[in-house]
């Protein structure tokens, strides 16, 4: 199997922490930007397309004769779902919602009055249909929202990444499937604790930027971490 873990376009809230420093005025699930529009559609383009076939020892190490994306999986946050969606148009792909990917935290405000974060709904079943029908839902996924739930505690991340990994690896594993994820770029550092068996320590950090792919090779007998953080089908200008 190759796995493909790619993280969402520039949202309004990395928008204004770059511009600002602050999460102050955040939103609980933020849109993307226009450069994280163009930063999607980027990278929809160079995952749907292939040059003539090279390869190093069967692995083709910087996907030279293409990506080959069999599966494609989000979180349900909107500015993966955004994302993904431009690949699965590009990549003539179903797009499945995987509600394990959402960034750390899940969907939450910061109360105003204790500063303590407080857990919302998300987006309820009709506003995918209405806005994302490209998207293959869960039953789970209602009206009344997709989160429904506390803040996230920073003690559930890992074990939530746990169950993503063991899931991925009993629908994938020993194939020659090639797997794509549109997440996000906290939730990232746990999967790749797991899947390097890393202790997650909060002053380590696996950095990835918008639109960003990292891949992962497992054979037989080995993980192998192909590339890291790519970002060289987008211009200079456009990596946030």
């Amino acid at each position: 199997m190759q796995f493909y873990f790619i993280r969402h376009g520039q949202s309004t809230n990395n928008e204004r922490w770059e511009r600002t420093g602050s999460n102050h005025g955040r939103s609980e699930d933020p849109t993307l930007t226009k450069t994280g529009q163009k930063q999607a559609e980027r990278l929809a383009q160079c995952l749907s397309q292939g040059a003539p076939s090279a390869t190093v020892d069967g692995r083709d190490p910087k996907n030279l004769s293409g990506f080959g994306i069999t599966h494609l999986y989000c979180s349900l946050m909107v500015r993966a779902v955004a994302t993904a969606t431009a690949i699965a148009e590009a990549v003539h792909l179903p797009l499945w919602a995987w509600k394990d990917l959402h960034e750390t935290g899940g969907i939450f405000l910061d109360d105003p009055e204790t500063g303590e974060p407080v857990g919302l709904p998300g987006k309820s079943r009709a506003y995918f249909e209405q806005h994302y029908p490209l998207l293959r839902l869960p039953d789970t996924v209602n009206a009344h929202g997709w989160w429904n739930r506390p803040f996230e505690e920073r003690a559930d991340r890992l074990p939530r990444a746990q169950c993503v990994v063991r899931d991925l690896m009993e629908r994938h594993g020993g194939t020659p499937d090639r797997v794509a994820v549109v997440s996000h770029g906290g939730f990232c550092n746990y999967v790749m604790s797991v899947f390097f068996d890393v202790p997650r320590r909060e002053h380590q950090w696996f950095l990835m930027n918008n639109a960003a792919i990292t891949r992962i090779d497992f054979d037989a007998d080995q993980t192998v971490l192909v590339y890291a953080n790519r970002t060289d089908f987008m211009p200079d200008e456009w990596i946030t």
